[in-house]
């Protein structure tokens, strides 16, 4: 994981919730978990980008069995939560480091892009609030897990 750009950790969900504060403020069923994070070097055309990747990957199964299928052929939602910790640093001493992370002048407006842009696609987007301390729960369908960057 040493790419520099947009980088997400995507699990597929049976469902998934976002609470801040003992409140919910975002679910969906069967879908996907996008964490998403930007380093200084993302631009809109990376945030678009990832948008495409994530609509068309084919990861939930078709009749057979087999990851054939994308989040629009089963109708699925996507909880999309910011997290700057994805470039979290941690190969020299105990306390990792986030300078590869944006910062949140340069993040704000990128994970707004992003999340557009999955709506732009034609999905269903529940976001979790930027920047806040929240607990994210899911289940994990499969499990299926992947990190994908630009």
């Amino acid at each position: 994981m040493r790419g520099r750009g947009v980088r997400v950790v995507l699990q597929r969900a049976a469902r998934a919730t976002v609470t801040l504060d003992g409140r919910t403020v975002a679910a969906i069923g069967q879908g996907l978990v996008v964490l998403v994070g930007f380093t200084h070097a993302d631009d809109a055309t990376a945030a678009d980008w990832m948008a495409e990747k994530i609509a068309g990957l084919r990861i939930f199964a078709d009749r057979d069995g087999k990851m054939n299928r994308s989040l629009m052929d089963v109708g699925g939602a996507l909880l999309v939560v910011s997290q700057f910790t994805l470039y979290g640093d941690a190969r020299k001493g105990r306390r990792p480091s986030f300078v590869a992370a944006a910062p949140p002048d340069l993040a704000v407006p990128l994970y707004e892009r992003f999340v557009a842009a999955l709506r732009a696609q034609g999905l269903t987007v529940a976001t979790g609030v930027f920047g806040a301390l929240m607990a994210v729960e899911l289940v994990n369908d499969g499990p299926v897990t992947l990190v994908l960057e630009r």
